[in-house]
């Protein structure tokens, strides 16, 4: 597992590489946040382009980054996600509540 960070737009985009599972969650869930709270960032996007493998601890990530945002009166959002991942987001219902992309460039200019 690696996350990578950007900038574009003012929007914090971390991308994932890898698995994300119940091996790496606290350290992307830590990383994130600590770029969140430094940068003060309204914006953030989540690109899974990269990402191989999820479990439901990948899912609780997501799900406290959204709360954890919502709370700041700002906003996540998640780009390029691939069928396999795209299974877990559906049966969990992530997707009623959290905006994806087929794009990052979607993701950018939406949010």
């Amino acid at each position: 597992m690696n996350l990578e960070f950007e900038i574009k737009n003012d929007k914090l985009i971390a991308t994932i590489i890898g698995e994300l599972d119940h091996h790496s969650s606290d350290e992307i869930r830590n990383r994130i946040d600590d770029r969140i709270d430094r940068g003060g960032y309204k914006k953030v996007i989540l690109d899974f382009s990269n990402v191989t493998f999820m479990d439901s601890s990948g899912i609780g990530v997501i799900i406290g980054r959204y709360k954890k945002l919502k709370l700041l009166n700002s906003n996540l959002c998640i780009a390029n996600v691939n069928k396999s991942i795209k299974k877990v987001f559906e049966l969990s219902g992530i997707f009623k509540i959290i905006e994806v992309y087929s794009s990052l460039k979607e993701a950018v200019e939406s949010l």
